[in-house]
């Protein structure tokens, strides 16, 4: 459960940049203090990563005026599930957002977005969520040539986004999904 949680995400935080915050609402909801409890106990096996613990409201604020201050969040599925939507908005909207469940044997990586059932088959869902699960899953699997290939997947999407042309109508575009996606896949 909580245990196992906190240590895939102190074991990604290792990982990338080191840092590892615990978003809670420890003061007012009883079980966030056990959460809480967890997260401290398994730092402490990672003295490597900087932690720090605050409150979601807080944090919801924070996203919004700092978010390069941040890397890997622990929290419960709802306050997950708000602050995701929230930082989804902040890169461009949920199709810039990738996703992944990580447990201890396996995971599940996929775009945060759903299924999106308001433009279905009309061809113009951003690909570019589904591209950055795609590297998570391969940096997920920690070989060097799987992390290879998700660097180069990382790259291919930041040098085709930065063609202000090249952009899918939720970016203000009016490139098809699979006009984007042949766009990135030219800059591998």
């Amino acid at each position: 459960g909580a245990e196992r949680i906190c240590r895939a995400a102190f074991a990604l935080a290792r990982q990338r940049r080191q840092h590892c915050t615990l978003v809670d609402k420890a003061n007012v909801l009883p079980s966030m203090v056990f959460l809480r409890s967890v997260f401290d106990q398994v730092a402490a096996e990672f003295p490597d990563v900087k932690t720090e613990r605050v409150y979601v409201d807080a944090l919801a604020l924070y996203l919004v005026q700092r978010p390069q201050t941040f890397d890997v969040l622990v929290t419960e599925n709802m306050f997950g599930d708000i602050l995701s939507d929230l930082a989804a908005g902040l890169i461009g909207g949920m199709g810039m957002a990738p996703s992944g469940d990580i447990g201890d044997e396996c995971a599940i990586f996929q775009p945060s977005h759903g299924t999106a059932p308001d433009i279905a088959g009309k061809g113009i869902a951003n690909p570019v969520a589904t591209i950055l699960s795609a590297a998570m899953l391969l940096e997920w699997l920690d070989h060097p040539e799987t992390l290879r290939g998700g660097a180069m997947l990382r790259t291919a999407v930041e040098q085709a986004l930065r063609d202000p042309t090249q952009r899918t109508p939720d970016l203000g575009g009016a490139l098809s999904t699979s006009q984007l996606s042949d766009w990135i896949i030219a800059q591998l």
